[in-house]
């Protein structure tokens, strides 16, 4: 079977939006309201939390995947969870039907995050919450000279991650060496994007700067093989890309806030929800004493 070697669409650059009063700074990654382009994504960000950070607050409909770049985030949620995640892990959480949980820097430190919305479809959406906390040192990795890919989720070879998906996602970091050329083998029905966390690299054939994100649309049917090439030029630097890939759900989308449904009827039911108190409630202890 012959392979088809996928394109950028296009390349875009994040928005900076500047200091708010849970980020030191915000930008936007992939802004919300573009389902058609972005599908299965919803919404992308990067923050340099401080204090107080993302207090309180719920979600239901979709999952949030976090990267940690830097710094300490803390979490906890209304099942009683509550934790420290550190430089290099990753937190998938499943929202659901509903939870509220708070994401704040730990011990008074700046975290440096990328957090990720991923949609579910129709019949996943009320699905039981879930918390999964991918620590840095138990990501399976795939390895090629120069080359060293991470998995978060979905498989590489014999690599396999170890999150658990209601939507199938591929989610890698990868990093390469200078001169060096990598090719990532994509379902042909799969959306991409290329994140540049640091440095630069020519990804299908169009270069692509730290802060861009460079999207590749579906090519073909389910289980048809396509390859991303990406390729790094000369200097002295490594270059840091998180690559995700998804099959587009296909679904109506109707978003307010932090909820996600299909229609209007369900987000009202969901905020309807939400104030009697069927999401839980927060509570009086966390693990970790707010603000510490």
């Amino acid at each position: 079977m012959t392979t088809v070697s996928r394109r950028v669409d296009r390349v875009l650059d994040k928005l900076d939006i500047g200091p708010t009063p849970m980020s030191d700074h915000s930008a936007m990654i992939i802004a919300p309201g573009q389902n058609a382009w972005t599908d299965p994504f919803l919404v992308m960000g990067e923050e340099f939390v401080n204090q107080p950070g993302f207090e309180w607050h719920p979600h239901r409909g979709m999952e949030t995947v976090t990267l940690i770049l830097n710094g300490a985030l803390e979490h906890g949620d209304s099942m009683g969870n509550a934790g420290v995640l550190g430089p290099g892990d990753v937190q998938w959480m499943t929202a659901g039907r509903g939870i509220i949980h708070r994401e704040v820097a730990a011990r008074a430190e700046q975290a440096h995050v990328i957090q990720l919305w991923v949609n579910l479809p129709a019949h996943r959406k009320l699905v039981p919450t879930r918390y999964q906390d991918l620590r840095a040192g138990t990501h399976a990795v795939h390895t090629e000279p120069g080359v060293l890919v991470q998995l978060i989720s979905g498989e590489v070879g014999e690599a396999r991650a170890l999150a658990l998906n209601h939507w199938p996602i591929l989610g890698l970091v990868i990093t390469l060496d200078p001169k060096t050329a990598y090719r990532q083998v994509l379902d042909g029905d799969q959306r991409a994007f290329a994140y540049v966390l640091s440095g630069q690299a020519e990804i299908g054939g169009r270069t692509v700067h730290a802060g861009q994100i460079a999207w590749s649309d579906p090519v073909s049917r389910p289980g048809d093989p396509t390859t991303l090439a990406l390729n790094t030029g000369d200097g002295d630097d490594q270059t840091k890309v998180m690559l995700f890939a998804g099959r587009p759900i296909g679904e109506s989308v109707y978003a307010s806030g932090p909820f996600v449904m299909n229609t209007r009827a369900e987000i009202e039911q969901a905020y309807r929800d939400f104030h009697s108190g069927k999401f839980g409630s927060i509570p009086r202890h966390t693990r970790l004493p707010s603000g510490t």
